[in-house]
């Protein structure tokens, strides 16, 4: 079977779907990797080394798309600037895409993948099972996310991190909130610990306590009645009254942080509002607030996508992608885990698309011309 693997088109992304290294793993495994020419120079891979690992190199994009059975990609598919139609239609009917496609926020895409005859596994949709964990790719990226995070909000913040006792006097520590102690919000709790900041974290599931604190940070105590995650482990989305008791419980906490960095998500939902524009106003000056859920609607109020801004002397980070601010990494993680997921259901060159397996049957979102995911179908309607 024939992967090939286009340039990322989708403005401000720099990873790419596979690397080098990777490719020669595949090919090893009796695949053939088709690259488009360029395919990885933004992350650091040059056409070069693709060659050496023994990929073929392709600058007709039609022509890699009518070779492949199987796409890997990092973006969902959109209008590519260059032929004026969307990249699902240049591919062949039957193709195989595997990428990051959020249906449950782009269910449109889906619907339109399927018309084409496209198969779709969706990297975001794996369940988060043991046998599952080498594949998670939302995990991956969300670590160098949280860990890119701190690095982004210490630049912009006008204090440094660490307590300092010198002869002219003693520099008292940064105090950082992370808002959500998800993989990403746990990697943004360990490097401002590294860097040598005071970290409290918020999170609406209690059981995440420990972790926290076995990191070193203080666990902000929002009390709860009820479970307040999915069987997937995913947080859930809560009800007005929880989160309105939960903002006045961490008013305080968050007016007298230097950073705040808010990871919270609910898959398929609009991300929950935690930090309103009146918190915003009485916060220190010079403080920052990066919001990590921006692209779904954003946990600040006055957050905007993709830009950096300044409101009430407190710079707010928009960022809606940070791991393709670290593109090499990312690119090699997101890589090892599209490897792994080949790896697992191949055979002798061959993917085999097993519906019984629960993997397959959690991340497949389009098949044989049908949405079968079923919560994209609802979000379809």
């Amino acid at each position: 079977m024939i992967i090939a693997v286009p340039k990322e088109i989708m403005p401000g992304e720099n990873r790419t779907a596979v690397v080098p290294d990777v490719a020669a793993k595949l090919i090893k495994k009796g695949f053939e990797v088709h690259v488009e020419k360029d395919a990885g120079i933004n992350a650091g891979f040059t056409n070069e080394r693709y060659e050496q690992a023994g990929a073929k190199l392709f600058s007709d994009l039609h022509q890699l798309y009518s070779s492949a059975d199987i796409v890997l990609k990092v973006q969902r598919p959109t209008e590519h600037p260059d032929f004026k139609k969307n990249e699902l239609d240049l591919m062949k009917k039957g193709t195989l895409l595997i990428t990051f496609l959020y249906s449950l926020h782009y269910p449109e895409t889906a619907k339109r993948a399927a018309e084409a005859g496209v198969d779709v596994i969706s990297m975001d949709a794996l369940p988060r099972t043991t046998l599952a964990q080498r594949m998670d790719a939302l995990s991956s990226q969300a670590n160098l996310a949280g860990y890119k995070s701190v690095i982004l909000s210490a630049n912009y913040l006008r204090k440094i991190f660490p307590m300092m006792m010198t002869a002219a006097g003693t520099i008292s520590p940064a105090k950082v909130v992370i808002m959500g102690a998800g993989v990403a919000g746990l990697s943004a709790l360990g490097t401002a610990k590294r860097l040598g900041a005071v970290v409290e974290v918020s999170d609406v599931r209690p059981q995440v306590k420990e972790e926290v604190q076995s990191l070193g940070g203080k666990f902000i105590e929002v009390p709860t009645d009820a479970s307040m995650q999915d069987s997937g482990g995913y947080a859930k989305e809560q009800s007005e009254e929880f989160l309105k008791k939960q903002k006045e419980l961490i008013f305080k906490h968050i007016t007298e942080a230097d950073i705040v960095i808010t990871t919270a998500l609910v898959p398929g939902k609009k991300a929950p509002l935690l930090v309103t524009e009146e918190m915003v106003k009485k916060m220190r000056p010079g403080s920052v607030v990066l919001d990590m859920a921006v692209e779904f609607g954003g946990n600040c109020e006055v957050s905007e996508k993709g830009k950096t801004v300044s409101k009430y002397d407190v710079t707010i980070i928009g960022e809606p992608n940070l791991p393709s601010l670290v593109p090499y990494h990312a690119s090699e993680m997101y890589s090892k885990n599209l490897q792994n997921l080949i790896e697992y259901f191949s055979k002798d060159g061959k993917f085999v698309h097993n519906m019984e397996d629960e993997i397959l049957k959690g991340a497949t979102i389009v098949k044989d011309g049908q949405i079968l995911h079923e919560r994209t179908k609802e979000s379809l309607k």
